[in-house]
């Protein structure tokens, strides 16, 4: 089951794949890690039943960092389960409803899921998809050898500079009518240029 979800993170749990799509600044990456939260703390998942992939490596990397954080300051605060349920922290209240057996129960698997973040899947759909080919093996019908990469800069500018040296290396050869960095940008635009 998969759809697109309305952000209602104190609202039941979605099931199955879902999708958050929002413009830059609308509290995505905040979303994801109180879902991972009580994903973990209500639903009793370990983290590594979770696969939480975003975009780009800085966008990877704040969502590791929002949902340590965030598990973080849940495991800490229902410490105190009546302070929770009186906090400010909307998400911090939701988790200490329950009697205090359930919020203990809850801050334990938060706790549990902390002594093994390391193990969560928390990827770019690059690095995502690279690794499911890695292991579907031969049944991935893919070139041997071929890596998914979130960017084909580097590679574009390596091609751009082979040709031009292999053009124009020879000093008896034609005169080049750009230089090595025009030609870089000429072999960039014409690959963003679809």
């Amino acid at each position: 089951m998969s759809g697109v979800f309305a952000a209602d993170v104190l609202g039941p749990l979605p099931q199955g794949t879902v999708v958050l799509e929002a413009s830059a600044g609308t509290g995505k990456t905040w979303t994801i890690a109180a879902l991972a939260t009580r994903y973990v703390a209500e639903a009793g998942l370990e983290l590594s039943q979770l696969m939480l992939v975003t975009f780009g490596r800085a966008a990877t990397q704040e969502l590791r960092e929002r949902t340590r954080s965030r598990l973080t300051s849940a495991a800490v605060g229902l410490a105190d389960p009546e302070a929770a349920r009186r906090s400010d922290d909307t998400l911090l209240a939701h988790l200490a409803t329950g009697t205090d057996g359930e919020v203990a129960e809850r801050r334990r698997r938060l706790v549990v899921a902390l002594s093994g973040f390391d193990a969560a899947t928390i990827t770019t759909t690059h690095s995502f998809c690279q690794r499911m080919l890695d292991g579907l093996g031969i049944a991935g019908d893919r070139e041997l050898g071929a890596d998914v990469v979130e960017s084909i800069a580097d590679l574009v500018t390596e091609v751009a500079d082979d040709l031009f040296l292999a053009r124009f290396a020879d000093h008896d050869g034609p005169v080049p009518a750009l230089t090595p960095s025009e030609t870089r940008q000429v072999a960039r635009d014409a690959v963003a240029d679809r």
